[in-house]
C-alpha cells in the first residue's frame, strides 16, 4: 500500500471514530501514529536514521509507565485503608488479652505450680544469691526487674505449692510480665498470619483461637516462662517475614533492621528456655533458603552474592553472641553470693562466691604435698566427694560374681568426715608435712590413705560391683591371701597448661591413674544398693580420657601430727580462717555454667501423676493440676480448649494431605490452583508445618519427665496453620463452587465453629481462674474425658 492510500485509510478510520468520546490516551496514540507515518515517509525520501523512531517508541513506553503509576497509586491508597483496619483488629486482640489475663491477677494468693521454682529464683536475684537452673535466665531477669521496682525483698520462702503469699510479696508485679507477654502473643499472631498471606478474617481467627484457649490463659497468669518464650519466637518470625520481602536489597536500612530484630528476638526466646533454639533453627533455615534462591539470579555478580552471604552471617553471629553472652554476663555479675545451689558447681566456682565454700577454703594452703589432708571432689556432673567407710563389698553379688570383700570406696554427695584423705609419698613412712614444702607435680607417684580408717586407696583386676567392665576400687585390707596391695597412683594434671605442673588445691583438675593397671579413678554415676548405703559407685576405667575421671582438691590442710588419734581429732574439729577469695573471670564462669546446664540433666527421670507423653499432647489426654484450694474444690487445671486443640490436630492432617496431593498432581503437570495460591500455600507450610514439627518431634527423644505445657510452643504453630488451612479450603470452595448458597453455608459453619469455641472457653473458665468453689457434681460435669484427673476433696 502506498503512503497516500495508507493515509486515506487512517483518515477514514479516524472519521468513523469521531463519533466516540476520545480520551487523552487515544489522542496521544493518534499523535504517535501520525508521527510514525511521517517518519516512514522521511525514511523513504531522505533515508533518515532511526533516531526519531526511537523517540516515538520511548514516548509510548513513558505513556504506559504513567498509566501504571496511576494504577499503583490507586492500589496503594486502598492498602492504607486496609492496614488501618488490620491495626484495629490487632488492637482489639491485645485489649481483650489484657482484660482476660490481668483480671484479678493476684488470685489465688498462693504458690501455683512452677511458681515454686521461678518465684524462688526471683527472690534469689533480689538477694544477689547464686542459683543454678538448667535454662537460661532472661525470663527470670525480666520478672526480677519488675519485682525490684515493686519493692520485693526476696525474703518470702517458696516452700511448696499452695503456700499462701504474705503481704511482703508484690504478687501483681511478679505475675505482670508473663501476663503482658501472653497478651502480646495475640496481635503478634495476627500480624504474623497476615505476613504469611492469610486474609484478614483468617488471621483474626488465629488470634481468636489463642484468645479463647484456656491453656494459654492459664499459662499467662502465673510466674511461668512459656509466654515470654513464645512471644519472642513469634515476633522474631514476624520480623523475618518482613525481611524476606526485601531480602535482595541490603542497601536499604530496613533490610538490616528487620534481620537484626528477627535474630535478636529469636535469640531472646532461646535465652528464656533452650527449646527456643528450635525457632532460631527455623529462622536460620528460612534465611539460608532465601539466599539459595538468590544464587540463581544471573543479574547478581559474585561480589554481590558474597556480600549478601557475609552480611547475613555477620548479623546472625553478632546478634546471637551479644544477646546470649549479655544475658549471662548480667546473671553472673549480679549473683555474687553463695547459696543453696553452690554444690552443683566446681570447687573453684564455689570459692569465687562470697560466703559458703569460700569461707572454708580461703585460708587453706594452695600447694598439695606429702602429708596434705584433702577432700577430692568429682569435678564435672554430679557433685560428690571420694569417700570410704567401714562397710565392705559383699562376697558375692546377686548375679553370682565375686568381689574382693575389701573396704568400700564410693562417691558421697554430702560433706562428711569420711571424705578426708591423706596424700603420701610411697617412700616416706610418716604423714607430717615438713619444711621446706616440696609440692607434688604432674607425673608423681602417690598413695591416698583414708583419713579415718588409715587404709590406702587400692584397685586390682576385680570387676566393679555395678560396672563389670571396669575395675573395683577399694581401701586395702590385708586378709593374708594371695591378693597383694596395688595402691600406687600417678598424678595426671589435666589443665596444667593453665595452672602449671604443681598440684594445686581448687585450681588443678587431676586424674589419678592406677600405676599397675593403667586405669583411671572414675565416678561411674551408678547407684549402689542398700549394702553400699545407696551411695554412688567409684571404679577404675582403662578409658582414661573422660570427664568422669577428672577430680579436684576442694578442702586442704597440712598434717601437723604423726599420731593417728590426733589426726582424727584434727579432722573432726579443724576450721579454716578466711583470708582471700578465689577469682574467676567471666569466661571461666560462663564455660563452667554452660557445661553444667548442658550435661546435668536428670539422672533418673521421675514419674509424676500429671506427666504425659508427646503422643498424648495433640489429643489433650491429660492436663496438669496447678493448684487446689484447701477449703474447697476451687482449682486451677491446665487444660486447653478442646475444640481448638482437636481442630488443630485435624488441620495438620488436612494440610499434609493437600500438600501431598498438590505435589503429585503438579508432578504430572496438573495445576489445580493458581501459581500465586500455590506459592502462598507452600510458604505457609515451610514456616508453620516445619515450625510445628521441629517444636514437637524432638520431645519423643527426650528422656525426662514431660508435661502438657511443653507442647505449647508447637501448639501456636498448629493454631496458625489451622487458620491457614480454613483459609485455603474456603478459597477452594469459593473459586470452584458456582452456587453462592454453598459459600454462604461455609461462612455460617465457620461462624458457628467460633461460637462453639467461645462456649467451651467460658465453660472451662473456672479451671483457668480458680476463683469459683466447685461442687463434686460441677467437677464431674467438666470431666469430658476419663483421662482428665481433677482433684476432689473428700467430704
Amino acid at each position: 500500500m502506498d503512503l497516500r492510500n495508507r493515509k486515506t485509510k487512517i483518515h477514514d478510520n479516524n472519521k468513523q471514530c469521531s463519533i466516540r468520546d476520545y480520551n487523552k490516551s487515544v489522542e496521544k496514540c493518534e499523535e504517535i501514529s501520525d508521527n510514525y507515518d511521517k517518519t516512514i515517509k522521511n525514511i523513504k525520501k531522505n533515508e533518515v536514521i532511526n533516531d526519531e523512531l526511537k523517540a516515538q517508541e520511548k514516548s509510548m513506553i513513558n505513556h504506559e509507565k504513567y498509566i501504571n503509576l496511576l494504577q499503583d497509586a490507586f492500589e496503594n491508597s486502598k492498602r492504607i485503608v486496609i492496614n488501618l483496619e488490620f491495626d484495629v483488629v490487632a488492637l482489639f486482640l491485645f485489649i481483650a488479652g489484657i482484660i482476660t489475663r490481668l483480671y484479678r491477677l493476684e488470685e489465688p494468693k498462693s504458690v501455683v505450680f512452677d511458681e515454686l521454682h521461678y518465684g524462688k529464683y526471683v527472690g534469689l536475684y533480689m538477694k544477689k544469691t547464686f542459683f543454678f537452673d538448667t535454662h537460661p535466665p532472661l525470663g527470670k531477669q525480666l520478672i526480677a526487674v519488675v519485682a525490684y521496682l515493686a519493692g520485693f525483698d526476696g525474703n518470702f520462702k517458696f516452700e511448696r505449692i499452695g503456700t499462701p503469699y504474705d503481704n511482703s510479696v508484690p504478687l501483681f508485679a511478679l505475675r505482670l510480665v508473663p501476663a503482658i507477654f501472653g497478651s502480646l502473643i495475640l496481635p503478634t499472631t495476627y500480624h504474623l498470619s497476615r505476613e504469611l498471606g492469610l486474609k484478614p478474617w483468617s488471621a483474626a481467627n488465629a488470634g481468636l483461637m489463642l484468645l479463647f484457649d484456656n491453656a494459654f490463659l492459664t499459662q499467662s497468669r502465673f510466674i511461668l516462662m512459656e509466654t515470654m518464650l513464645i512471644q519472642f519466637s513469634l515476633f522474631g518470625l514476624y520480623c523475618l517475614m518482613k525481611f524476606r520481602k526485601i531480602m535482595d536489597k541490603p542497601i536499604k536500612l530496613s533490610w538490616w533492621f528487620w534481620l537484626t530484630m528477627s535474630i535478636t528476638n529469636l535469640t531472646c526466646g532461646l535465652c528464656v528456655k533452650y527449646v527456643g533454639i528450635y525457632s532460631l533453627y527455623l529462622g536460620i533455615y528460612l534465611i539460608a533458603k532465601d539466599y539459595w534462591n538468590l544464587i540463581e539470579r544471573r543479574v547478581l555478580s559474585n561480589i554481590i552474592l558474597w556480600f549478601h552471604l557475609l552480611a547475613r552471617i555477620i548479623v546472625i553471629i553478632l546478634s546471637i553472641i551479644i544477646i546470649y553472652f549479655g544475658v549471662f554476663y548480667i546473671h553472673l555479675t549480679v549473683l555474687t553470693k553463695a547459696g543453696p545451689h553452690d554444690s552443683v558447681m566446681t570447687s573453684a566456682f564455689q570459692a569465687s562466691l562470697e560466703g559458703g565454700l569460700a569461707s572454708i577454703t580461703k585460708g587453706q594452703p594452695i600447694k598439695v604435698t606429702h602429708g596434705s589432708q584433702i577432700t577430692l571432689r568429682h569435678s564435672f556432673g554430679r557433685a560428690c566427694w571420694l569417700h570410704s567407710h567401714i562397710g565392705v563389698y559383699p562376697i558375692k553379688y546377686p548375679d553370682g560374681r565375686g568381689s574382693s570383700h575389701q573396704q568400700q570406696v564410693t562417691c558421697y554427695s554430702f560433706k562428711d568426715v569420711n571424705n578426708w584423705w591423706f596424700v603420701k609419698r610411697p617412700d616416706i613412712n610418716d604423714l607430717v608435712v615438713n619444711n621446706p614444702i616440696i609440692p607434688l607435680k604432674h607425673g608423681d607417684i602417690i598413695q591416698l590413705v583414708h583419713g579415718i580408717s588409715s587404709r590406702a586407696l587400692n584397685s586390682h583386676d576385680v570387676a566393679g560391683p555395678m560396672s563389670p567392665s571396669c575395675q573395683e576400687v577399694s581401701c586395702y585390707i590385708d586378709y593374708n591371701v594371695s591378693m597383694p596391695a596395688q595402691n600406687l597412683w600417678k598424678i595426671d594434671i589435666v589443665n596444667r597448661e593453665q595452672t602449671g605442673d604443681n598440684w594445686h588445691a581448687i585450681e588443678s583438675q587431676i586424674r589419678l591413674v592406677h600405676e599397675v593397671t593403667k586405669a583411671a579413678l572414675k565416678f561411674s554415676g551408678r547407684q549402689l544398693p542398700d549394702w553400699g548405703f545407696n551411695q554412688h559407685e567409684v571404679v577404675a576405667d582403662k578409658i582414661i580420657e573422660q570427664d568422669d575421671t577428672v577430680w579436684n582438691v576442694e578442702e586442704h590442710r597440712y598434717t601437723k601430727s604423726d599420731d593417728q588419734k590426733q589426726r582424727e581429732h584434727d579432722l573432726l574439729n579443724a576450721e579454716m580462717i578466711p583470708l582471700k577469695p578465689t577469682v574467676l573471670t567471666f569466661w571461666q564462669k560462663l564455660i563452667e555454667i554452660q557445661i553444667k546446664m548442658f550435661f546435668s540433666g536428670n539422672d533418673n527421670p521421675m514419674s509424676h501423676m500429671y506427666s504425659s507423653s508427646p503422643i498424648e499432647w495433640p489429643f489433650m489426654n491429660r492436663g496438669i493440676a496447678y493448684w487446689v484450694a484447701n477449703d474447697s474444690n476451687a482449682q486451677i487445671h491446665l487444660l486447653g480448649n478442646i475444640i481448638v486443640w482437636y481442630s488443630g490436630t485435624i488441620s495438620i492432617f488436612i494440610y499434609t494431605i493437600l500438600l501431598v496431593f498438590y505435589l503429585i498432581r503438579r508432578r504430572r503437570c496438573f495445576y489445580d490452583i493458581s501459581d500465586y495460591e500455590w506459592q502462598r500455600f507452600t510458604n505457609i507450610g515451610e514456616v508453620l508445618l516445619i515450625g510445628y514439627a521441629i517444636h514437637y518431634i524432638p520431645f519423643f527423644f527426650v528422656e525426662r519427665t514431660l508435661f502438657l505445657h511443653h507442647y505449647l510452643p508447637a501448639f501456636v504453630f498448629k493454631v496458625i496453620l489451622t487458620a491457614a488451612t480454613i483459609d485455603h479450603v474456603y478459597y477452594l470452595i469459593s473459586n470452584n463452587c458456582k452456587r453462592k448458597l454453598i459459600v454462604s453455608i461455609v461462612k455460617i459453619t465457620i461462624l458457628a465453629w467460633i461460637i462453639i469455641i467461645i462456649y467451651v472457653f467460658r465453660k472451662f473458665l473456672v479451671l483457668s481462674y480458680g476463683m469459683t468453689p466447685l461442687k463434686v457434681t460441677d467437677i464431674m460435669k467438666l470431666r469430658w474425658s476419663d483421662t482428665w484427673d481433677f482433684i476432689v476433696h473428700k467430704q
